[in-house]
Formats: C-alpha cells, sequence, structure tokens
C-alpha cells in the first residue's frame, strides 16, 4: 500500500489502527481561491525507491504510486517474475484507476493553451492513460497474461481484483497482480468534486473533515496512493511454499441504473452486490464478521449503505462490526477498493479491526456499529470490501482468512 498515512503495508496498518488521521491542507497547488482547501495526501513519497529515476520522471503521479505497490506486493509474494516452472503467459497484471494521469493532462494542457503544440510533453498519453501501470508493470517483471486496466470511478480497482480472481478461477490464469492507484489531489478535479458539492468543506479541521455515518458529516475528503495484491491459485502457491495471507472468495458486481451521482436511496444496488459475493462465496449473511464500509462520508452514500448492510444481515448487522478507513486515509477513488482489501485481509489475519474517526454525533439513519469507539479485537474470520463509483457501479469483495 501507499496511502496518505503509510507508504507501505506496515506503517500504513500501523497508523490505521492507532486512528491517525490523513487530512491535511493541500500542499500539491495552491488551492486559497477553492472552496474546499484541504485533501488527504501522500506525504514525502520518492518514487525513486520503487523504480529508476528516467522511469520516474516519465510517470504521473498516480503510476509512481502504482508501481509502488506492485512492487511491494511482489517482494510480499517472494516473486522477481514468473516462478521457476509458470508460464510468463500465465501470470497477468489487471491494475485499475477511476481517474488516470489527470495531473499530467492538465499540465500539458495548459502547456499547449500558453506556449503551443510543439511544446507538449511526447510523454502525454502513456503518462496519462489509466493503463499504463499494468503496461509498466508487466514490462518490469516480464508478465504476459492478461494486461489491462478496470475503469469504474471508485469502483475500479475493486472491479480489477474480482476480474483478476475470476481469470484464475477459470483457469486462465495462475497468478495476477491486481489493485488500483490514484492521484487526483489537481486543480481541476478538486473543482469538479467541489463544483458538484461532493467535498467537505471542513477547511478549519482537516483531520476531522472525513467523518463517515457522523450526522454532521458534509462530503468526502479526497485522497490519494495505492494498493496491489498477488492472488494465486491455491495450490500453486501452496506449492510455491509461499505464506499466504488470505483468500478472495467472493465477488459481486452491480450497477443502480439510476443516477448519474447518486446511489439509489434504498441501498438496492449495494445490497445486490453484497448478496452476490455472499452467494458466489457459498457464504450466508450470519457469517459476516466485519464489513469496510464504503463509508465515504457523504450524507447520501452513508445513509443508503447502512439501510444496504441492515437488509443483509438483518439483526446480525449489529453484531458486527462496519467500519470506514476513509475516516483516515479519506477517499482514494480508483484505488480505494484495492487498498481496503487489503485492510479486510490484515483484519482477518490479525483479529483487529481499526477504528472510524472523527464519530461524534449519532445519525438515527446511521445506527450500526462503526468502531468509532477505537480499534476492535475480535476474531474475523470473514469481511466484505464495498466500493461503489459514480456511474451506479457496485462491487462488494468477501476475503476469508486463510486457515491451513
Amino acid at each position: 500500500m501507499v496511502t496518505p498515512v503509510g507508504h507501505d503495508v506496515q506503517s500504513s496498518w500501523d497508523a490505521l489502527v492507532a486512528g491517525t488521521p490523513g487530512g491535511g491542507a493541500i500542499t500539491l497547488f495552491d488551492a486559497a481561491d477553492f472552496s474546499t482547501r484541504i485533501a488527504c495526501e501522500v506525504k514525502g513519497f520518492d518514487p525513486v525507491n520503487w523504480m529508476g529515476r528516467k522511469v520516474a520522471r516519465r510517470c504521473d503521479r498516480y503510476a509512481q504510486f502504482g508501481v509502488a505497490a506492485a512492487v511491494q506486493a511482489m517482494e510480499s509474494a517472494g516473486l522477481s517474475g514468473p516462478p521457476p516452472g509458470c508460464d510468463p503467459n500465465a501470470f497477468g497484471v489487471l491494475i485499475g484507476s477511476g481517474i488516470g494521469g489527470i495531473t499530467t493532462l492538465e499540465n500539458n494542457c495548459r502547456t499547449l493553451f500558453d506556449r503551443g503544440p510543439g511544446r507538449v510533453s511526447p510523454f502525454l498519453i502513456p503518462m496519462l492513460i489509466p493503463d499504463i501501470v499494468a503496461g509498466l508493470v508487466s514490462i518490469r517483471y516480464g508478465l504476459r497474461g492478461p494486461n489491462y486496466a478496470t475503469v469504474s470511478a471508485c469502483a475500479s480497482s475493486a472491479h480489477a481484483i474480482g476480474d483478476a480472481a475470476r481469470y484464475i478461477q477459470e483457469g486462465r490464469a495462475k497468478l495476477m497482480v491486481t489493485g488500483g492507484a490514484e492521484a487526483a489531489v489537481a486543480p481541476i478535479s478538486v473543482a469538479g468534486f467541489a463544483a458538484m458539492k461532493a467535498l467537505s468543506t471542513r477547511n478549519d479541521d482537516p483531520a476531522g473533515a472525513s467523518r463517515p455515518f457522523d450526522a454532521t458529516r458534509d462530503g468526502f475528503v479526497i485522497g490519494e496512493g495505492a494498493g496491489c495484491v498477488v492472488l494465486e491459485e491455491l495450490e500453486h502457491a501452496r506449492a510455491r511454499g509461499v505464506e499466504i495471507l488470505g483468500e478472495v472468495v467472493g465477488y459481486g458486481p452491480t450497477g443502480d441504473a439510476y443516477h448519474m451521482t447518486a446511489p439509489l436511496p434504498g441501498g438496492e444496488g449495494a445490497l445486490g452486490a453484497m448478496q452476490i459475493a455472499l452467494e458466489d462465496a457459498g457464504l450466508t449473511p450470519h457469517d459476516v464478521d466485519y464489513i469496510n464500509a464504503h463509508g465515504t462520508s457523504t450524507p447520501l452514500n452513508d445513509r443508503a449503505e447502512t439501510g444496504a448492510i441492515k437488509a443483509l444481515l438483518g439483526p446480525h448487522a449489529y453484531e458486527i462490526v462496519v467500519g470506514s478507513t476513509k475516516s483516515m486515509t479519506g477517499h482514494l477513488l480508483g484505488a480505494a477498493g484495492a487498498v481496503e482489501t487489503i485492510i479486510c485481509v490484515l483484519a482477518c489475519r490479525t483479529g483487529t479491526i481499526p477504528p472510524t474517526i472523527n464519530f461524534s454525533t449519532p445519525d438515527d439513519d446511521c445506527d450500526l456499529d462503526y468502531a468509532q469507539r477505537g480499534p476492535v479485537d475480535r476474531p474475523v474470520t470473514v469481511a466484505l470490501s464495498n466500493s461503489f463509483g459514480f456511474g451506479g457501479h457496485n462491487v462488494c469483495l468477501a476475503i476469508r482468512k486463510y486457515e491451513e
């Protein structure tokens, strides 16, 4: 992981469990004239720690994050390429992004208008396209299997993980590097989200602005970062003797068919995604121990998602923890699903659920246990990760603790 609270898995996880807020004043550009002047930025990140200096210069910030997360995932899996005996065509890369290289695009548009077309960078196109991270990772490791990006707004990396799992289940791949990356703390995207009233304007309290499920929530806080995992067919992983961190056991994608940006008021699309993920996993609602909610801190999403969870689980909804780590990371857009899937894996492994911080005022429509009093220590065997995107895209991933 590369997140606003850490540059790798351990530092990010430690910060999340400790309830560390990632919000602050925007430093990546001058936001003085913006209605929203806060974000969850990745601070102190040096891409040269993960790639050559020349490659880094030719990558948008989102791609730098994505490659860094993919390198971490490969190292964690004990891989420097296809393992011995593995056909490179059976090892793929599927890494999504909701927006791609928007900073590169914005900067080159400014160059075009101010200095003319001859000054536009020859690297503009490969730097801005959302699929370039998958391409860079494939090239770096010699992976010739399925290779592309998913683009479904804030569900992008959840779709990527689900689709990657399908390739393995269907026997078309043995291993997949998958996840997502985003770096949209840029003037044009912040202005756009602000214009549609999606962002918090709690500029005097950036650390407390992301407050999922709280009655005073007023919008999400934009974040940036990346998350990647290596998925491997179970017997293939056992034969390698690699440490298995968890299992992807269910994938539920649905569409709202309702509105460009708003969820169905009753959360039926989210409910359907969770139902499909559990059915795909062969699990029942009572098997669920933890849900890492989409939990954006927007009035509509949090209400609809809570309703969907109660419709899915019935009375059991009040016996589990439904947390939102976006209270600390902000909303990583296309990278959120991957980062939050990793959080679900870690919750299963450690028996610790990170808190939802900044919850101070209860909302009658949001009345579940959101870990609002601090981290929760309890066994987690099955966790769900919810990701919903503009356009009505819904994904639920079911994660199960791995046991021999």
